[in-house]
């Protein structure tokens, strides 16, 4: 793999930063600039800009083809939801796919939330991880078509509060949406959703899970990880 960071002048370090700073954190490029200056980095948030375009999605598809052969998520149960994205006054769907640790495997936008796009976002999502024992959704009927096709309707459930781990997944995506007053192209927001995804899964920590001295070493070892991507 050739070096990424070849032909820039500012060191990889001060690039993975910013990177990760704009992308896991809901901070505007201005924020992101003004952060950086703090700390001595002169830049301006255009480059901010620049750097996220080009190193945000090498750094997510790096971390996805470690989690993917490491085989860091779960096929026992995926929840599966849509939620709805203004661009430019028209209405847009996003689609995603959490397993029951709150990993989330795919995010798809589309114009639609028919069965077609039903079935070409399960089917890209199923292609990459394969199929799981359990699909949980909410009451859309073009899932149950998109099931049927696939030949899996006897793993759907649904039920009140069940998909809750889907509907949480929104959250740091609705965050960032208020910060840069909404997306402007169907392109900039499956950009975005895939590489915040991926960053987002790799400092999942859990930390509710384990104790502090626990959370502290895999937080550090989540670090050393971002620090090595592209290397």
């Amino acid at each position: 793999m050739r070096n990424p960071f070849k032909y820039f002048k500012t060191s990889p370090e001060i690039i993975r930063l910013a990177v990760m700073m704009y992308v896991r954190f809901p901070l505007s490029l201005r924020n992101v600039e003004d952060l950086l200056h703090e700390r001595g980095i002169d830049i301006t948030h255009e480059t901010v800009r620049f750097w996220w375009n080009r190193f945000g999605p090498l750094f997510a598809r790096s971390i996805r083809k470690q989690r993917v052969q490491n085989t860091n998520y779960s096929n026992w149960t995926w929840h599966l939801d849509e939620v709805f994205v203004k661009i430019n006054g028209e209405l847009h769907y996003l689609w995603r796919a959490v397993d029951h640790e709150g990993e989330v495997l795919e995010a798809y936008v589309t114009k639609r939330r028919n069965r077609k796009a039903a079935l070409k976002f399960l089917r890209k999502a199923m292609r990459r991880y394969g199929r799981p024992e359990m699909i949980v959704t909410d009451k859309l009927p073009s899932y149950k078509s998109a099931f049927r096709e696939l030949g899996v309707s006897h793993r759907q459930e649904t039920g009140r509060w069940l998909n809750n781990r889907a509907e949480n997944s929104h959250q740091p995506l609705r965050r960032r949406e208020k910060t840069m007053t909404r997306f402007r192209s169907m392109r900039s927001l499956q950009k975005f959703a895939a590489v915040q995804s991926s960053v987002l899964n790799h400092f999942n920590l859990e930390r509710h899970f384990y104790r502090r001295e626990e959370f502290k070493e895999s937080r550090t070892q989540a670090l050393l990880e971002w620090c090595q991507l592209a290397a």
